[in-house]
């Protein structure tokens, strides 16, 4: 799954695809630096240098940092939501489609862990454009998840336990990418590393629903919430 989109049909002309290219290089070697330095301490200058690119260049193909990053994340964040659209549209059971969801998710971040460090980095929660694509993927999940909470609660509140449910799968998958497990399996030679990565990732995308699913069964009505 590819997490930059190149939109331009016109593949005939040499400079289109050139440039094209570039921006898809560029975006690219972004992705790996904002995830492990984070928003604050990259500089256009560093993406430039190891694009093997002038910084006048990144600026004809992004206005800012902070243009280039949103872009970055809002691309991201939309090949993640459609993995979990897809991933639960044709699901026989509620059960069926907690799990299928997990597993997209899981699956998305074990590989494109640098997508994952990105999107949900707290570098810059501070600032509301830049913290626009972590919150659309939560509210995305959480409006799959609150239907699925057949109980007889306000919608607000079964909005709020979906909420946390994310919250601990994200909690999960924080601890999991950071795990010296995961650094082994991703050191793993290249013609079993993604094999490996997925087989994990589902394992513990199944654990994980499960306790989600056994969490969901166990919540009690009568408890209205009017907070949205």
């Amino acid at each position: 799954m590819s997490l930059v989109s190149i939109t331009n049909t016109d593949q005939t002309k040499g400079k289109r695809l050139k440039a094209n290219k570039r921006r898809e290089t560029l975006l690219k070697v972004a992705l790996e630096v904002f995830s492990k330095k984070g928003y604050e301490n990259t500089s256009m200058e560093e993406i430039a240098e190891l694009a093997g690119v002038t910084k006048p260049i990144v600026y004809q193909h992004f206005d800012s940092k902070k243009s280039l990053y949103v872009e970055l994340s809002d691309s991201v964040s939309n090949n993640l939501i459609n993995a979990i659209k897809v991933a639960t549209h044709n699901c026989d059971s509620p059960k069926d489609q907690v799990e299928q969801g997990f597993k997209a998710y899981f699956n998305f971040v074990a590989l494109h862990a640098s997508a994952f460090k990105l999107l949900f980095s707290r570098n810059a929660t501070v600032d509301t454009e830049l913290n626009s694509s972590v919150k659309n993927v939560e509210k995305t999940i959480a409006r799959v998840l609150a239907p699925l909470i057949d109980v007889d609660i306000s919608e607000s509140h079964r909005y709020i336990l979906a909420s946390a449910i994310i919250g601990m799968a994200e909690g999960a998958l924080r601890y999991w990418v950071a795990s010296e497990e995961f650094k082994l399996v991703e050191s793993a030679e290249e013609t079993i590393r993604e094999k490996l990565l997925f087989e994990h990732s589902t394992k513990l995308a199944e654990n994980v629903s499960e306790l989600a699913w056994r969490g969901l069964r166990g919540i009690k009505p009568g408890i209205n919430s009017s907070v949205v």
